[in-house]
């Protein structure tokens, strides 16, 4: 199947669409046992608040709604407190609530959502991504090492100790 997929800004009218694969995400992390996204975050008003700056983003698969991210332009005040250490102190985009709509789940999409993202930064002049993620995330973990992100250190957030790694991009 040749799919097109397309990284856009989100608008207010895919609210819903992006609120509904964020609660399959919180509903199969739930399932996999895994304590991340199980204390109220994200909830609706977060879509919203990312929406409205500017952080929430799709991507389109044929014009679907398949995935959604938030991507923050230097900007994680969580990250200034690292229990390791950065590879970069120069301009990144940090990566936050990715979620997959269970209709697109086991089709390689969070490889393809970071794909675009590299692109995005590169095509911003930005140094790196930065990401972070429950330890328990085994999926995440598993993308993050395929896609050549390195591990350094640990950040404290969203109510819990988060593994964080960095990738450079130019």
């Amino acid at each position: 199947m040749n799919s097109e997929t397309q990284l856009r800004k989100a608008e207010m009218t895919d609210r819903d669409v992006i609120w509904d694969i964020l609660q399959q995400a919180i509903e199969r992390r739930r399932k996999d046992g895994s304590t991340q996204w199980q204390q109220g975050y994200p909830n609706i008003n977060t879509v919203e608040s990312d929406i409205e700056k500017g952080y929430g983003y799709v991507m389109t698969v044929n014009g679907e709604i398949a995935v959604y991210a938030a991507l923050i332009l230097n900007d994680e005040p969580a990250y200034d407190n690292i229990e390791g250490a950065w590879l970069t102190n120069g301009e990144f985009v940090v990566v936050h609530r990715v979620a997959v709509d269970e209709k697109f789940a086991g089709q390689g999409m969070t490889k393809k959502l970071f794909d675009h993202i590299e692109e995005f930064t590169k095509s911003h002049g930005i140094q790196s991504v930065k990401v972070d993620t429950n330890f328990d995330n085994a999926a995440m973990l598993k993308i993050l090492e395929s896609k050549d992100y390195i591990y350094c250190g640990e950040v404290y957030l969203a109510g819990g100790m988060r593994k964080a790694f960095e990738k450079i991009i130019f």
